[in-house]
């Protein structure tokens, strides 16, 4: 039986966000996949690759997995009611809605995070709990048929869960084998309770423009719960 698995893809995505678990399920016998826009015209990604969709909105084939995937695109997303409708729709007939990174964002702006637990790139987790969801500081975060990764490279990992789900560990181990997925970072910055104080501020500096934009989403999709969540940080 086919595994119908469909990632939205958008001005602007995160390219490893959706190549890391791409091409983990391509490496699996029996997976049909789906890059579905509003429109067939290629779509660039925060890199400057170009990405050309393969099914639109409107004619998505029935899909038992859907992926959002993150990028600074995604701002533009958390008001765009016509994808926000279609992830809607899929949410009641998918198996698995999930997402990597800040796609996680586009869930909880459809409404869809409500009182679920889900993880985000850590620049945004702090985002989901004016979204609805019970945010964990955890790279992969399984609740009921959802299922979220945290930040860009948990991808990967995002993918080997699902494929150790729906076909079993041995399977996800080959995919895993057939990769060489064995991470050896030359250094141990990944995380922010792990960077250097300089690293973090560089990053949390890079970041600053496109998470402020989230933040003023945020507040005018839930603007109580957002001001709850501004004066804790404070």
């Amino acid at each position: 039986m086919t595994l119908r698995i469909g990632f939205l893809v958008f001005p602007r995505f995160q390219l490893l966000d959706l190549a890391g678990p791409f091409d983990a399920f391509a490496t699996l016998s029996g997976v049909a996949q789906h890059l579905i826009w509003k429109d067939l015209n290629p779509v660039t990604a925060t890199c400057g690759w170009d990405l050309k969709p393969t099914a639109t909105l409107d004619d998505c084939p029935a899909l038992d997995l859907l992926c959002v995937p993150g990028g600074a695109g995604v701002n533009a997303l958390m008001e765009d009611e016509a994808v926000l409708d279609f992830l809607r729709r899929q949410a009641g007939s998918v198996h698995h809605l999930t997402s990597v990174c800040s796609g996680a964002l586009v869930l909880g702006a459809a409404g869809l995070l409500e009182g679920r637990r889900a993880t985000t790139h850590w620049a945004s987790h702090h985002l989901l709990e004016p979204l609805g969801a019970v945010p964990v500081s955890e790279r992969i975060v399984a609740d009921g048929p959802l299922i979220t990764g945290g930040g860009v490279t948990a991808g990967i990992d995002f993918a080997l869960d699902v494929i150790a789900l729906l076909r079993g560990r041995e399977e996800a181990e080959t995919v895993q084998l057939k990769l060489e997925y064995a991470p050896a970072p030359a250094f141990d910055a990944g995380l922010p309770t792990k960077a250097p104080a300089k690293v973090l501020e560089a990053a949390r500096t890079a970041y600053a423009g496109y998470v402020e934009d989230r933040e003023r989403i945020v507040a005018r999709l839930r603007p109580g719960a957002m001001a709850a969540t501004a004066a804790a940080v404070r």
